[in-house]
């Protein structure tokens, strides 16, 4: 039986091949971390991470360990506010993806 594509390896190349794909793999993360769904918005931000810069990269403009910052967002990691919010802002500062909140009022 042949090998496949690994998962990762075919989110990457996607990934680079296709900026509205990176957008939107930044956009689900940070909407599921907004609305509370911390699980989904953890494993959106690696696979973003993983498609993107790396955490090798993420670790060196961060100044911490690869390995910290993987376990961080796996399955049962809980960053802190201040990592999640550095590494957002990292990762926006590396791959010059912006975000912009607004406020929506929901209709009556």
């Amino acid at each position: 039986m042949p090998l496949t594509r690994n998962f990762r390896d075919t989110v990457r190349a996607r990934a680079e091949r296709e900026p509205a794909f990176r957008k939107a793999l930044f956009q689900e993360a940070m909407q599921a971390l907004l609305a509370g769904e911390t699980d989904d918005g953890r494993a959106a931000l690696r696979a973003y991470i993983n498609a993107t810069v790396g955490f090798e990269r993420l670790g060196e403009v961060l100044g911490r360990p690869p390995k910290s910052l993987m376990r961080m967002f796996g399955p049962d990691g809980n960053p802190t506010a201040d990592n999640l919010l550095g590494v957002i802002r990292a990762l926006q500062d590396e791959t010059g993806m912006q975000l912009k909140i607004r406020v929506v009022t929901e209709a009556a």
